[in-house]
């Protein structure tokens, strides 16, 4: 486990600059590197770190989704409310049913098998995503407009929408007594309870650390620590009430930077150093689990199926922009930056066909097959996009 660890460590940091210096994005090299010593490459990662990935890649996540909150300003945010909002579903909805019914139409699965495959690959990533957003919030890229808030807002929610919807549509196959308006309702509930807790978890650690002399280092653990108690927390109730932790992480961090900035900003800089060796992580686990093999038996169909289920999710961005300040390049900016698939689709892609869903084979490939189109494409066109049409300060 060890020498998988320093494996991952060292070549990891070696495809990043090497990514860099070809002026790519550096979590493409990891990704790629991912696949190269996962299972399905040359099998050189351990299965003591397999085994418990999907923790580390949450811990990872976890701290990506603290620096974003540590980043966003009331000011911007109340900006980029209404777009915001409208991002956080508009685009998952076309985007999740575009794929229901052409799956339905051309691959003969039944609607609740096609509703299972459109909601696993609608939900965009906030692994590629969110740390993209931050490296142009921290250079004053595009935040005259707010876009990479609009962005981490939006994305931030659209995933709670899409596993939602996700979980719903595998009850129905299971043939469970599966209450549809309940689970509608779980949505905003979701929401409104993680930001809730989010608030109160901010603003317990702010009394915290105004009272006792915390070294700054261990008040990043401190709020690490409870982080990942609170994502536990949602785990452990997810069969009683419904709470979006991720969301409810990146309100702690925006509850410490609105209520106590001078040590929300020295925290956001260790939290920047704890995140290069928490990107290694997250990247090149996520590339691990890609199965190119099991993506390629999709074949054109499948290509076809998530280019389409792309485009009419490019029609609700658009939509869901209407009404903003935003060039046309800025608009195109957003479509590109709602492309990626990657931490979902690797988490949960595997359920159905665990779950005994018939055509579940089929929806692993297709979800696999759109980390591979989309997570390259994505990355690299969010930072060349980025860097030539948003506006800088």
């Amino acid at each position: 486990m060890a020498i998988s660890l320093a494996t991952i460590i060292i070549l990891g940091l070696s495809f990043n600059k090497i990514f860099e210096k070809i002026r790519l994005p550096g979590l493409l090299g990891m990704l790629i590197l991912g696949i190269l010593l996962g299972p399905y490459g040359f099998n050189i990662i351990s299965d003591e770190i397999l085994n418990i990935s999907s923790d580390l890649r949450k811990i990872a996540l976890i701290v990506i989704l603290l620096r974003a909150g540590l980043g966003i300003k009331k000011e911007t945010l109340n900006k980029v409310g209404k777009p915001a909002i409208k991002m956080s579903f508009i685009p998952g909805l076309f985007e999740g049913f575009t794929i229901m019914f052409i799956a339905n139409k051309i691959l003969g699965m039944t609607i609740i098998e096609s509703g299972i495959l459109g909601f696993i690959i609608a939900a965009v990533s906030p692994a590629v995503v969110v740390p993209q957003m931050i490296k142009f919030m921290d250079r004053k890229i595009g935040e005259k407009k707010g876009i990479p808030t609009l962005i981490l807002a939006g994305a931030s929610i659209d995933d709670v929408i899409a596993i939602t919807l996700f979980s719903t549509f595998l009850g129905l196959y299971g043939g469970k007594n599966i209450n549809i308006a309940k689970q509608l309702f779980n949505i905003p509930l979701s929401i409104i309870l993680g930001i809730l807790i989010g608030v109160l978890i901010g603003l317990i650690l702010i009394k915290i650390f105004k009272h006792y002399h915390i070294r700054d280092t261990k008040k990043v653990l401190i709020i690490l620590g409870t982080a990942i108690f609170f994502t536990g927390l949602e785990d452990l109730l997810s069969n009683i009430i419904p709470i979006a932790s991720l969301l409810g992480v990146m309100t702690i961090g925006f509850i410490m930077l609105e209520k106590y900035s001078t040590v929300a900003n020295r925290l956001a800089s260790k939290f920047n150093k704890i995140w290069v060796f928490a990107e290694l992580l997250l990247f090149v686990l996520v590339g691990a689990q890609v199965n190119i093999h099991v993506a390629i038996s999709s074949g054109l169909i499948g290509i076809l199926i998530i280019g389409l289920g792309l485009l009419s999710r490019s029609i609700g961005v658009l939509i869901s922009l209407i009404g903003t300040d935003f060039d046309v390049k800025e608009r195109l900016f957003c479509v590109i930056s709602y492309m990626p698939k990657a931490t979902v689709q690797a988490a949960i892609g595997a359920v159905p066909l665990a779950s005994g869903v018939e055509s579940g084979e089929l929806i692993l490939a297709m979800a696999v097959l759109s980390i591979i189109i989309t997570a390259p494409i994505g990355a690299m066109g969010i930072k060349l996009a980025g860097e030539s049409w948003l506006e800088r300060e």
